[in-house]
């Protein structure tokens, strides 16, 4: 990751005198560095993101900016919900975002320990979100499609953590994936999904969660995607409780939550992200670029739950 234009304070508020000069005099100060975005705190209520390493970025903050509000009514737990879109300008020819700010530690700071809470706090925003999208709702980027368009993605992965003994068995996890891969494909509408719903992007307080970051990869397709977070983000045992108050909005029946062919799909979705967690984890413990120490432990989890609960 390597930012074409160097972000400070001074430059944001540039942006903003120039833009929406009613937010410019607002305390401005880094909160964070993500993945696509850097995000600033602007005042107590608002957050600045801006793009910083990734070129699809720009595209990403589009979409939140497009979709997000009105989505957001409807969910359960806080979302940062866009107030104001920046638009490229000569210090800075990218596109970037004010949204609300959204309090709380992202779980791979602090997971939550309240299982039953944490379970039907998540049951309850998955079961808002996944309703059918429309037809002009956005595609994933491969997230929400057929899993076995992944199977190379899963192959690769699972090479580079066994070269670095990083899984104890890779047979057992290829066992999960290609359970996943034969199961029936997703055969109801598209529904919304997060997309990336690791434990970098939902908050934590007081054990359990309280708000859902970074809507970058909101798409449509199949509700798998989302599912696989529940053995990444859950204490342990807390599956069945996430499982029996999972009723999708806009299912057509609202008394049964997620069929035995999704949560198949979903095992191999949360195998196919936990590697990749584990991957990014170990990388920062050797200064590669790109690593983050802290998705390490849930990725690992996330497998040892798997893989300790079967079918």
């Amino acid at each position: 990751m390597s930012p074409s234009v160097e972000i400070t304070a001074d430059l944001i508020r540039d942006l903003l005198r120039e833009q929406h000069p009613d937010l410019a005099d607002r305390p401005l100060r880094l909160g964070a560095k993500g993945w696509d975005n850097q995000l600033w705190r602007l005042g107590d209520d608002l957050a600045v993101r801006m793009p910083w390493a990734t070129q699809a970025a720009d595209s990403l903050l589009r979409k939140e900016h497009a979709w997000v509000p009105g989505l957001a009514p409807r969910l359960p737990l806080p979302v940062p919900v866009p107030q104001r879109l920046g638009e490229p300008a000569a210090r800075f020819p990218r596109s970037w975002i004010v949204t609300t700010w959204v309090p709380g530690t992202p779980a791979d700071h602090a997971p939550a320990t309240r299982a039953a809470e944490a379970a039907r706090a998540l049951a309850a925003f998955l079961s808002a979100l996944h309703r059918p999208a429309p037809e002009e709702a956005p595609a994933g980027r491969g997230r929400g499609g057929p899993l076995a368009e992944r199977s190379a993605e899963f192959s690769d992965r699972l090479a580079a953590a066994v070269e670095l003994d990083l899984v104890a068995d890779p047979d057992a996890l290829c066992a999960v994936w290609d359970d996943a891969v034969a199961a029936p494909e997703w055969a109801g509408p598209p529904v919304w999904l997060h997309g990336d719903l690791h434990a970098a992007n939902i908050l934590t307080a007081d054990g359990t969660f309280c708000g859902v970051i970074d809507f970058g990869d909101l798409c449509a397709g199949d509700p798998a995607t989302d599912l696989a977070a529940v053995w990444s983000l859950l204490p342990d045992g807390a599956a069945a409780a996430f499982h029996e108050a999972y009723r999708p909005a806009g299912g057509a029946d609202r008394a049964v939550g997620a069929d035995d062919a999704t949560l198949r799909r979903a095992r191999g979705w949360a195998v196919l992200t936990a590697l990749s967690g584990i991957l990014i984890g170990e990388a920062e413990v050797h200064g590669r670029p790109g690593g983050k120490r802290s998705w390490g432990p849930p990725a690992h989890a996330a497998v040892r739950r798997l893989l300790a609960t079967g079918r």
